[in-house]
């Protein structure tokens, strides 16, 4: 009969345990946030290359052969200054005949038919030498390569064109540094289109600012472009956000201690963060997700390990 009563005790114990554990896991807390006030953007990345804005084939007026190149790849040179000097066809064959008969008829010829120029039509910088002293050349032959500045040539999404302005700040990310960038400003957005891979696309050249002194005509690079950026804004973890049809709710915690589901407007967001517009205050308490409190994890640890529970025997 002992043993009997005791079972029913601990049969007893072992279903308050359960009740008990049901009912705390009902009451579960939730995590409480507040909105917080700050900056919020949406950003899109764009490829792009680096070229010349303007790129200039250096020819020679006349065919004949190159005397002398005076510069190098990478060199700054001036409007009007001389790069190369060279000798037409005709002087070419009389200096050679000249040189023949020594260096005194050699150096008269010199003197009286002077070689020819070429001279830096702009201010710029050598991006190719393409030939070498004493080399034959016709008219249509490139000895030098020039450029007033390197830019990013970047081709943009319709859909994506109406985020872009003229004068507008971006950033630069080359292939060969891709956690390192420098800024940009937008100075020209083509008005006519092309199409590549049936998208249509617009040709968009930004200015860099202080590139790096590997900077380097033909480098693959990405733009990095703020296509709308919100300050001192109203803003919440976007996973917060209950979504029912194409309304929007969060979960608030009222005077009484209880939760109500209350409306809300969003604006803008960067995946992470949501701008929020109408609905609740800065000092709103937000709940989020169920976290079972200490003192109900320590109800269960004694529910489920009961006194004696063992060493019953009936």
């Amino acid at each position: 009969m002992k043993k009997i009563i005791i079972s029913v005790v601990v049969l007893l114990l072992i279903v308050g345990g359960i009740f008990l554990i049901k009912k705390k896991k009902k009451n579960g807390q939730f995590a409480e946030i507040q909105p917080t006030r700050g900056s919020i953007a949406v950003e899109f990345r764009e490829t792009g290359t680096v070229s010349p804005r303007n790129r200039l084939e250096i020819k020679p007026q006349v065919s004949g052969r190159i005397e002398d190149v005076l510069v190098v790849e990478g060199q700054n040179v001036r409007k009007g200054e001389v790069i190369a000097w060279m000798s037409s066809t005709d002087r070419a064959a009389l200096l050679d005949v000249a040189r023949e008969k020594g260096d005194a008829e050699f150096q008269k010829w010199s003197d009286a038919y002077k070689p020819t120029p070429l001279i830096s039509p702009l201010d710029g910088f050598i991006i190719a030498r393409s030939k070498e002293p004493g080399q034959s050349v016709s008219v249509n032959d490139v000895i030098l390569v020039m450029a007033d500045k390197l830019i990013v040539e970047a081709v943009v999404d319709e859909t994506d064109l109406r985020y872009i302005k003229l004068g507008q700040d971006v950033k630069i990310f080359l292939d060969a540094y891709p956690d390192k960038y420098f800024s940009g400003t937008v100075e020209h957005i083509a008005y006519e289109s092309t199409v590549i891979n049936n998208v249509t696309v617009y040709e968009v050249k930004i200015k860099p600012e202080n590139p790096p002194s590997n900077f380097r005509s033909g480098m693959t690079a990405t733009i990095e472009v703020i296509a709308d950026k919100r300050e001192d804004v109203l803003l919440l973890p976007s996973d917060v956000i209950i979504e029912k049809g194409s309304k929007k709710f969060v979960r608030v915690k009222t005077a009484g201690g209880k939760s109500e589901l209350r409306e809300i407007k969003t604006g803008i967001t960067d995946g992470k963060k949501i701008e929020i517009t109408e609905g609740i205050d800065e000092g709103d308490i937000i709940l989020t997700g169920v976290k079972v409190s200490k003192r109900n994890r320590t109800a269960q640890t004694r529910a489920g390990s009961i006194p004696g529970l063992g060493g019953v025997r009936r």
